[in-house]
């Protein structure tokens, strides 16, 4: 029995200060591949990534987004992931040669992991950077929330072909009437059984029951993740305003027009000169407006 698709749900122990959460990706992983061929290895690290962002997003409230990228010089180059405040995810990802299976720290070589928090309301973004300590994504994000957040926290990933999917486990500041001093031990140590098949195919709360049916645990509804990628022709527009009329003029004249590629969806803008003319008169009606008043 399948997870219900691209879901995230929330926990609580309700006698003891531990939080969770688990998502699971179908549909909103499937739009992320099926637009580029990814090697597995390469294809299974960032399907981690993505069920690692959808979990710290949802963890953090974000009113903006959350993009996570890991910067390489090894065989993977680049990876990049964003989640929004509102579970909207997209991703992509850049690599030379064969892959072959190894450790983020194989596969990335000298590089280094970056979180940005982007606000996307004017104020100044957050950034932080992220030491690859770690055998794996798990590993290194919760080194780092650990230290960061000063919270104590677990993270469980699997991706396949298929799916993704991850469990998150966060030790709360303790409350005067705890009295389980073992709880959050004793909690990671049942998710460590855990194994990847029962992450990717068992249902939210068979899992939380599977693991936690001995734990007092209150599971809330679930939310819905969706693939969104922000990239429209207005945006592209935009972009070319920005880039100058004489050199989007330089680009159409040596090339015959303007393309632009959207790394995250694979979509294509195309402008003619017919295209960017009406872009450019767009940028001069508004400036002979301003002048009128």
């Amino acid at each position: 029995m399948k997870n219900p698709s691209d879901s995230l749900r929330r926990f609580l122990f309700e006698h003891a200060p531990i939080r969770g959460e688990i998502v699971c990706l179908d549909a909103v992983w499937q739009n992320v591949i099926e637009r580029h061929n990814y090697p597995p290895v390469l294809r299974d690290l960032m399907g981690e990534l993505c069920a690692a962002a959808v979990l710290l997003a949802a963890t953090l409230k974000l009113k903006g987004s959350m993009i996570l990228q890991i910067h390489g010089k090894g065989a993977v180059k680049l990876l990049v992931v964003e989640c929004s405040g509102d579970l909207e995810v997209r991703a992509t990802a850049k690599w030379e040669g064969d892959l072959l299976r190894g450790t983020l720290q194989e596969l990335v070589g000298d590089g280094r992991f970056v979180i940005t928090l982007d606000p996307k309301d004017g104020n100044q973004a957050y950034q932080g950077i992220v030491a690859l300590e770690g055998e794996n994504v798990a590993e290194i994000l919760q080194n780092y929330m650990t230290r960061s957040e000063q919270l104590e926290t677990r993270l469980w990933l699997a991706a396949d072909g298929k799916s993704a999917a991850g469990m998150l486990l966060q030790k709360l500041p303790e409350q005067p009437e705890s009295l389980d001093d073992d709880a959050w031990g004793r909690a990671a140590q049942i998710a460590d059984t855990l194994k990847p098949e029962e992450l990717l195919n068992v249902p939210a709360s068979e899992l939380v029951h599977l693991l936690y049916h001995e734990e007092d645990i209150r599971l809330f509804d679930a939310q819905d993740v969706v693939f969104r990628c922000t990239c429209s022709r207005e945006n592209v527009a935009r972009m070319l305003r920005m880039l100058g009329r004489g050199e989007v003029e330089s680009i159409i004249a040596e090339r015959g027009d303007v393309e632009v590629h959207c790394e995250f969806c694979n979509q294509r803008y195309v402008f003619d000169r017919v295209d960017a003319d009406a872009v450019f008169a767009d940028i001069m009606a508004i400036a002979a407006n301003q002048t009128l008043h």
